[in-house]
């Protein structure tokens, strides 16, 4: 191989991963899918400890991912028009992995892992607020998907637990959790 196509392999390498980026944009990419693993972590971690399939890693990697697809599409330079119709793709795709997660047994209202399913879904639109730098919205909206997943039961607890309509319970996993 002569010198000057192996500068120009190199000069190619290295054309690609810089993607003219900057310091402060490499920052901002850095932070804003840190946060979304971080806060999709907080969820799956929750989800982990109540002894749910989805956990840690798959709620990180549905919140990293989303805020991915929002992030490579801004760089691209997307208007919102567009950013729109990725996020519903986004939005979409996780409801097909979501879909997954629910298992719907023989008896009427024995249906198991909506709640994980939720869960995932909300996890994916947090990652899309952390893609988009709407930082605050991600962790408000971690925090209170948070309270929900741990308070709610215990209200329930507490006041002692209403019948659902027909004796249905199809907006609880069959436990407290």
């Amino acid at each position: 191989m002569s010198p000057s196509v192996l500068q120009d392999v190199i000069d190619t390498i290295a054309s690609e991963f810089s993607g003219g980026a900057d310091a402060e944009e490499i920052t901002r990419v850095v932070l804003r899918l840190l946060t979304a693993a971080l806060l999709g972590g907080l969820l799956g971690w929750e989800r982990e400890h109540k002894g749910q399939s989805a956990g840690m890693r798959t709620h990180m990697l549905v919140a990293m991912g989303a805020a991915l697809f929002v992030l490579a599409s801004q760089q691209m330079g997307m208007q919102a028009d567009d950013l729109s119709r990725v996020i519903q793709g986004v939005t979409a795709g996780v409801g097909f992995l979501c879909a997954g997660t629910i298992l719907k047994g023989d008896k009427p209202g024995d249906v198991k892992g909506l709640t994980t399913a939720a869960g995932i879904w909300l996890t994916a639109a947090i990652g899309v607020a952390a893609g988009l730098g709407r930082e605050f919205t991600a962790l408000l909206g971690t925090l209170l998907a948070l309270a929900i997943l741990s308070l709610v039961p215990l209200v329930l607890k507490l006041f002692g637990e209403q019948k659902a309509v027909n004796g249905l319970h199809a907006d609880r996993e069959n436990d407290v959790s």
